[in-house]
């Protein structure tokens, strides 16, 4: 029991840590807001959200093995499969805003340049898509802990 709360305890630790991290880079990834140290700034959030994203994963997958539940009850539910399948769609539109924040970070030490207005919509829409889609994750999780889908 007590493996199992550790484990329950780092995977919540984690999601709560990635989800600080997107609400920031929402906050932070505004037209009226950039600036070259929020520039600087989001490239270092991103990379914080990133590393957090990978701890849900490893985090989620050590409870999958060494929780009580066991792998043969969590991997033969459907809902964990939309659980995963909305962490990978979340992780895969995670990389346009990643990218966009090196770039800028690139474009401002080299000439001093900060994106156009443009951009910046563009990559926000997809960090709030990011954030909407995480919330909908503890929805699918809440009915597989309860068993549903078996």
């Amino acid at each position: 029991m007590t493996l199992e709360a550790i484990l329950a305890y780092l995977h919540l630790l984690a999601i709560l840590t990635m989800v600080v991290f997107i609400s920031s880079e929402a906050a932070l990834c505004r037209v009226q807001w950039l600036n070259a140290a929020v520039v600087e700034r989001l490239a270092k959030v991103d990379l914080v959200y990133g590393i957090a994203a990978i701890a849900v994963l490893a985090t989620g997958i050590a409870r999958t093995v060494w929780g009580v539940k066991g792998t043969a009850w969590y991997w033969t539910n459907p809902l964990l499969h939309v659980k995963l399948g909305l962490f990978i769609i979340i992780g895969v539109l995670s990389i346009f805003p990643t990218l966009t924040y090196f770039r800028w970070r690139k474009a401002l030490r080299a000439n001093g340049t900060l994106p156009t207005e443009d951009e910046v919509r563009k990559t926000r829409k997809l960090v709030m898509v990011q954030a909407h889609l995480i919330a909908v994750i503890p929805l699918v999780a809440v009915f597989l802990a309860r068993g549903f889908g078996k």
